[in-house]
C-alpha cells in the first residue's frame, strides 16, 4: 500500500482507503490511527516526519480493520467524552458526542445546586461505559452519583472506568431496581436504547455490528425502554426533581407526550443537539415541594 514513508504520503493513502470504504470521517480517523500506531498523542504528529517499518505495519493493520468498519474507539481502546477518557472495546456501547449536550445540561444544574450548599443525588440508568456518570462526577464533584447497568460485559467496562471516581455502580436491570432510592433522587439521567427493530438495516455498521444490541434496540417503535424509564423516574425522583433522557431525532414529540401523559411530570421540554436536531427530553417531577434543581429545569 505505502512506498513513500513520509507522514504526508502515508496519511493521504490511508485517508483515500478509508474514504473508499465509506468511513464517515476518513481524514480524522487516519490521523488518529497513525498517532496510535506510532505511540504518539495526535498533536505530536506535527513533529513526526517519517513512519518507520514497524509503525507502518501496525498502521496498515489498523487501516484495514477500520475500512471494514470496526469502530475507531475499538482500535485505539479509548473514547473521549466531555473532559474524561474512557476505556472501551467489544461488549460496550461507544459514547457519542450527541450525548455530551444532555450531560452538559445536567452538569450546569448540578453545579448551581452544589454552589447553593446542596449535595444532589443522581442516578444514571443504563450507564454502559460509565461515560455520563464519570463526566458528572468529574464536573460536579459535590454530587452523589449512582450508575446502573444490567449487561455484565458493559458493567465490567464501567467498573474500570468508574474506579476511583466515587461513583457507585449497581448491576441491575432498571426495571428491577430496588426501592432504596425511591423519592430521594434529584436527577435521573439516561441514554437508553431507542432504535426500532425495523430500523436495523439503516444503522451504521460501526454500531450495528459492534455495539451491544441491548444498548441499541428497544421494541417496535424504539420507545419501550423510555416507557420504563418514565415510570421509574417518577418513582425515584423527589418532588421537583429532574429527569433527562436521550432519544432519536425523530422521537422528540413522542417522548414529550410520554412524560406529559404520565401525570407525574410538568415542565416537559425537548432539547436540540449541536446540529440543531431534536435529541433529549427533560421534565420536572410534580409535587408540593421543590428540590434545589427544580429552579434550573429550563
Amino acid at each position: 500500500m505505502i512506498m513513500d514513508s513520509s507522514v504526508r504520503t502515508v496519511l493521504a493513502e490511508a485517508t483515500d482507503r478509508l474514504r473508499e470504504a465509506g468511513v464517515p470521517s476518513p481524514d480524522t480517523d487516519a490521523r488518529l490511527l497513525l498517532a496510535h500506531a506510532a505511540g504518539f498523542e495526535p498533536s505530536q504528529l506535527l513533529i513526526m516526519d517519517r513512519v518507520d517499518d514497524d509503525q507502518r505495519r501496525r498502521y496498515l493493520e489498523l487501516i484495514i480493520r477500520r475500512a471494514r468498519r470496526e469502530p475507531l474507539q475499538h482500535l485505539t481502546g479509548r473514547a473521549f467524552f466531555r473532559h474524561v477518557e474512557l476505556a472501551v472495546g467489544p461488549g460496550v456501547f461507544v459514547p457519542r458526542p450527541e450525548t455530551e449536550v444532555m450531560t452538559g445540561w445536567a452538569v450546569e444544574r448540578l453545579q448551581k445546586s452544589i454552589m447553593d450548599g446542596n449535595r444532589p443525588l443522581v442516578i444514571e440508568l443504563g450507564t454502559g461505559s460509565g461515560a455520563i456518570a464519570k463526566a458528572l462526577a468529574d464536573e460536579a464533584p459535590g454530587c452523589t452519583v449512582i450508575a446502573v447497568e444490567r449487561d455484565h460485559r458493559a458493567a465490567e467496562w464501567a467498573a474500570g472506568n468508574l474506579a476511583g471516581t466515587g461513583v457507585e455502580l449497581i448491576k441491575s436491570d432498571m426495571a428491577e431496581l430496588p426501592g432504596d432510592w425511591d423519592g430521594r433522587c434529584d436527577l435521573v439521567i439516561s441514554n437508553p436504547p431507542y432504535i426500532p427493530w425495523e430500523a436495523y438495516e439503516s444503522v451504521a455498521p460501526e454500531a450495528r455490528d459492534h455495539d451491544p444490541e441491548l444498548a441499541l434496540y428497544s421494541g417496535a417503535d424504539g420507545l419501550d425502554a423510555i416507557r420504563v424509564l418514565t415510570g421509574l423516574a417518577a418513582r425515584l425522583l423527589k418532588p421537583g426533581g429532574l429527569v433527562a433522557t436521550e432519544h432519536s431525532d425523530l422521537q422528540g414529540e413522542a417522548v414529550v407526550a410520554l412524560f406529559a401523559g404520565h401525570g407525574g411530570f410538568g415542565s416537559v421540554r425537548d432539547h436540540r443537539d449541536l446540529t440543531g436536531r431534536s435529541r433529549f427530553t427533560t421534565a420536572v417531577r410534580d409535587g408540593s415541594t421543590r428540590t434545589a434543581l427544580a429552579g434550573w429545569a429550563g
